[in-house]
């Protein structure tokens, strides 16, 4: 197929651009406004096999409108969005703009250009706020939803649009992604992480046990879990990556529905942060600090759904690891 990946600069779909060029039967172009993808990270995988790069904004609709003129696609994998939850609290008109009303335009032009196929990333985020005795079996893709900031809104909303999409246009079909928390970087040791400001907690541990931060903070020790921090679900990125190409096959029956991305089960701050340390060696200093606000307390997925639905299986579900192919990205890197 011809494929567009939006985002291909960044983490998520720099992972997926990896493993779909690794196929070697797709025919990729990559666009990123490189606002927070990495210039280093295309031509890296410039170097595993070709492929076309074009440096576009989406909010630039009419070089969007012009762009999609000159090329032609069979799908679309869309990772172009702001992520940053306490950032989408103080910037929540930025984060509707560029999540939503891009991701709405965007779609105009694939049924414009009759491009049915469209997988999306979204986040759990989207979910209601539970317990952790609501979510002992994870959340399943039925669970209320009921976002808690702008960012999930600005997600759950594009949701909708999609799915109005394809109740008026009968073939186009979508796959949307309902992300956990991304963790690890690539196996191979070629791409990972790279943002020098990043608030994903592996990374952020990582650097913290190499020295590149002096600490760092757990946010919050009073919710309402075993030990008083957020417990979060974590999926390898090399699993989530996986999970696209896998999107795609099940894309082409003619399908379209909603899936978890995660592994059902949960690990606290604290649990993360004790095995980084252990994983390290490094007993790097933690301080408490206040909540966040729009955080929730727990996210844990059930994931049954993609793994009959696509016979997907993950294949590093391991604390450890991702901690580890964390640790070894960062030692890689210069920030």
């Amino acid at each position: 197929m011809n494929i567009l990946i939006t985002g291909g600069a960044g983490y998520i779909g720099s992972h997926t651009a990896k493993a779909l060029l690794q196929e070697k039967n797709h025919h990729i172009t990559i666009v990123d406004n490189l606002s927070t993808g990495f210039l280093k990270t295309i031509e890296t995988l410039q170097a595993i096999s070709h492929f076309e790069f074009v440096k576009l904004d989406l909010s630039d609709w009419q070089s969007v409108a012009s762009f999609f003129v000159t090329h032609s696609f069979d799908a679309v994998i869309h990772f172009s969005a702001s992520l940053i939850v306490p950032e989408s609290l103080t910037k929540p008109l930025d984060y509707y703009l560029n999540n939503t009303a891009n991701t709405t335009n965007l779609l105009k032009e694939c049924v414009k250009h009759n491009i049915n196929k469209f997988i999306f990333s979204s986040t759990a985020v989207v979910y209601q706020e539970l317990s952790i005795d609501q979510v002992q079996n994870g959340l399943s893709e039925d669970f209320p939803l009921m976002p808690i900031n702008p960012y999930g809104h600005s997600k759950l909303f594009s949701e909708q649009i999609i799915q109005d999409t394809a109740k008026a246009y009968p073939d186009f079909k979508y796959a949307i992604l309902r992300y956990f928390n991304v963790a690890g970087a690539d196996k191979e040791g070629l791409i990972g992480q790279s943002t020098a400001n990043a608030t994903h907690l592996i990374k952020v541990a990582a650097q913290t046990a190499l020295g590149k931060r002096d600490k760092m903070f757990i946010f919050g020790d009073d919710y309402a879990t075993q030990d008083g921090t957020c417990i979060r679900d974590y999926i390898d990125i090399d699993d989530l990556a996986l999970a696209h190409i896998q999107a795609l096959a099940y894309l082409e029956n003619g399908k379209s529905d909603i899936f978890n991305c995660g592994y059902g089960k949960g690990f606290s701050v604290k649990e993360v942060l004790e095995t980084m340390k252990r994983v390290s060696g490094v007993d790097f200093k933690v301080e408490m600090a206040p909540r966040r606000e729009g955080d929730p307390a727990v996210l844990i997925a059930n994931s049954e759904k993609i793994k009959k639905e696509m016979g997907w299986e993950p294949r590093y579900n391991d604390l450890s690891l991702m901690c580890q192919k964390a640790l070894e990205w960062e030692k890689k890197i210069c920030v």
